[in-house]
């Protein structure tokens, strides 16, 4: 078949934006559109999205990826979409870089250029759950950003009005922070004025493909999709790695569903942050990306599920410094191992 209806009104727009003019569709040239032809024409396929290259390279190195021969990957906006068979599945693999916003525009290239059935993200993270350890590998019911919040001036209280709460902007529903909580004399439940005062946690604006163009919705718990989720409680028993460098860990990490995980472009290594993410919002996993990929799935009405292992305490061990250059390695490995064996039973 040819390029969708979709792709044609896609590199329409990119050219009328003027993002770049390099042949007739803008940064899309003919021969770039030719080759995504091509590759859709052996679809669909499982995106399998990553976050850096330390995460990603066990994963090309495991004898279980298989690259295309006729086309091993396409060069596209900065991004290498690497293309072959996991486990029996054809599969486009794109590491996204870090933060938020390099994964959500890796994801959504990924949706509107490919053909995509479902996105499978993995990669390591901080953990703020004290019943699990370095090594574990979470699976997540919902993930949330954040990161965005609306900051309330001083001398306001949670009984106060936000800036531009009135017109649907802004809300005081899903929480706050406050600053004068966290003096490191506080005790007993007392606390002094900060200047700092609260920052109340806003839902994100998405605009999904069912709606109404130009018509904001509003979400904060993005779920993963059900079906996957029911699967993914079929990998808990899977072994995994728990030595690195002659050191183990106390006991064998294990696959974990969880309910919840949060990202946001904060590398979280303050105890006391830990400790209010987890009991605020019952997070586990905490890292940079994932509630990026989810947010653009749920807009774009993907099925998506992430796995991320962690580790390092976000701040919250023993250690002078973060655990995560020690067990990095470690946890990467463990979230392939993890992928590997989701998609085996998803194909199964």
């Amino acid at each position: 078949m040819g390029l969708s209806l979709k792709m044609v009104l896609f590199v329409h727009v990119l050219a009328v934006l003027g993002f770049g003019i390099n042949g007739v569709y803008g940064l899309l040239s003919s021969s770039t559109l030719r080759n995504i032809d091509r590759i859709n024409m052996e679809g669909p396929y499982l995106g399998i999205i990553v976050p850096n290259s330390f995460e990603m390279n066990p994963l090309l190195q495991t004898g279980s990826f298989l690259e295309d021969h006729k086309m091993p990957y396409l060069d596209f906006a900065g991004r290498r979409f690497r293309i072959g068979r996991l486990e029996n599945e054809r599969v486009i693999i794109v590491m996204t870089g870090l933060s938020m916003l390099n994964a959500g525009i890796a994801t959504q290239l990924l949706i509107t250029l490919f053909k995509v059935k479902g996105i499978l993200h993995y990669g390591i993270a901080g953990n703020a759950n004290p019943q699990l350890q370095i090594g574990d590998v979470t699976i997540p019911q919902f993930w949330a950003h954040t990161g965005l919040w609306n900051w309330q001036r001083y001398g306001d209280g949670p009984e106060d009005e936000l800036a531009l709460e009135s017109n649907g902007d802004y809300t005081r529903e899903i929480g706050y922070l406050r600053f004068s909580d966290y003096y490191n004399g506080t005790n007993c439940n007392n606390s002094s004025d900060n200047l700092l005062n609260n920052v109340w946690y806003q839902p994100e604006e998405i605009f999904p493909i069912n709606g109404v163009p130009e018509q904001r919705q509003h979400a904060f718990w993005v779920p993963v999709n059900k079906h996957y989720f029911a699967i993914a409680e079929r990998v808990q028993g899977l072994r995994l790695g728990g030595c690195v460098n002659g050191t183990c860990l106390p006991r064998p990490p294990r696959v974990v569903r969880v309910q919840r995980g949060i990202s946001s472009n904060i590398f979280v290594d303050n105890k006391a942050y830990r400790e209010f993410l987890n009991s605020k919002f019952n997070a586990t996993a905490i890292d940079m990306e994932t509630a990026a990929v989810a947010l653009v799935c749920h807009q774009q009405n993907m099925p998506f599920i992430a796995f991320r292992s962690l580790s390092d305490l976000a701040g919250g061990g023993s250690a002078l410094s973060n655990e995560a250059a020690s067990f990095a390695t470690l946890a990467a490995q463990n979230a392939v191992d993890v992928l590997l064996r989701f998609i085996s039973l998803l194909s199964s």
